[in-house]
């Protein structure tokens, strides 16, 4: 296998709609082994408009105008890079973007990414491959999550590597095979309640720790049959606000109660986890990144109950380890070397998704 370098852009865009992150990276293959670089990244916060759109409200949208947005979101996508390139006077060799996820069933072979690769392309002039899931849900897979390939050759030496954001997700080795999964909603719900009192987010989790746990709801929470489910398996927003968001309300509870609850039961599923999958023994490392890092009491539930060593690595890890893993996507795509595993997915076979455009 010849050495191999390139420089990367990724783009990711999460489920709890925190914005855009942009992370440029230089990776290397040397002797089939990968190293990356973090040249520079950035967040962009996305205009209260498109934040509706990119939410709610494209769910909802006619045929036509759904096409449009897409095309729109892909040019402020564009737009987004060409700022972040004149900011570090960086050109990559590809842009590999995740989208933005708008529609979330695998079973019915139905998904939607949304955020056109081409209008991109056609904005930057730069090599620009997106949609990477889509050829993963047609071989019958998950198409999700992605990430673990970057856990697997870039964070090798963490025993579980976990984020924490919209939806928390896992991944780790076990006989030989990297095992991935969605755990729980986490911030998507978190943020949803906290946005009804006029906050984007509950800050270090200071809501939830002044509130009481209701255990007739965390039983009924713990209890969904989605947890006694084996994977591959994913979530997306259309399974809370079927199930979750209705359970929650049944219960009468004052919203640090309700939250209070709530960060229990994400942080209960991980323990869950991890007790169900153990692998050294006791001196396990757990990586944890995404926004739910820097949420203090999520964390200190999480510590309390789970056998590990936690590991909070530095922020810019920490806030753009999933758009440094969709740079290497790219990376990998050029390699064609294949970036969807079918032990993560459930698919047949690996396979290299995305569909790139070239100017």
């Amino acid at each position: 296998m010849k050495d191999f370098q390139i420089r990367a852009i990724g783009l990711m865009s999460g489920t709890s709609l925190d914005g855009l992150d942009v992370c440029c990276c230089t990776f290397l293959r040397q002797s089939g082994k990968w190293s990356f670089r973090i040249d520079c990244a950035k967040g962009y916060d996305y205009p209260e408009e498109m934040k509706q759109i990119l939410g709610t409200g494209a769910q909802q949208m006619s045929a036509l105008d759904f096409i449009a947005f897409h095309s729109a979101y892909g040019k402020f996508l564009g737009e987004r890079v060409n700022d972040f390139m004149r900011e570090f006077n960086v050109r990559p060799d590809i842009i590999a973007s995740h989208g933005h996820t708008i529609f979330h069933e695998p079973k019915k072979k139905i998904m939607y990414q949304i955020g056109d690769g081409a209008a991109i392309a056609a904005e930057t002039r730069i090599p620009t491959v997106s949609d990477f899931r889509r050829l993963d849900i047609m071989l019958g897979g998950q198409g999700a999550p992605l990430v673990p390939i970057g856990d697997r050759l870039l964070f090798s030496e963490y025993d579980y590597c976990l984020n924490i954001g919209g939806f928390s997700n896992i991944s780790f080795e076990q006989e030989g095979k990297r095992i991935a999964f969605d755990i729980s909603p986490v911030n998507y719900v978190i943020n949803h309640y906290c946005r009804q009192i006029g906050l984007e987010f509950d800050r270090d989790g200071d809501i939830a720790r002044q509130g009481t746990i209701c255990q007739s709801l965390l039983d009924e929470l713990n209890g969904m049959d989605f947890y006694r489910q084996s994977g591959p398996k994913s979530l997306g927003r259309e399974w809370v606000e079927t199930l979750v968001y209705p359970m929650l309300e049944r219960y009468e509870l004052s919203m640090e109660d309700r939250l209070r609850t709530f960060y229990e039961h994400a942080a209960h599923q991980v323990q869950r986890v991890i007790t169900a999958h153990p692998l050294s023994g006791g001196s396990d490392k757990l990586l944890i990144t995404g926004g739910g890092a820097f949420n203090k009491f999520l964390i200190e539930r999480i510590g309390a109950l789970c056998p590990c060593e936690i590991v909070i690595p530095d922020r810019q890890i920490i806030e753009y380890k999933e758009a440094l893993i969709f740079a290497f996507l790219g990376a990998l795509y050029m390699a064609d070397e294949p970036g969807c595993l079918a032990s993560v997915t459930g698919a047949p076979i690996d396979n290299i998704g995305g569909m790139l455009f070239k100017i």
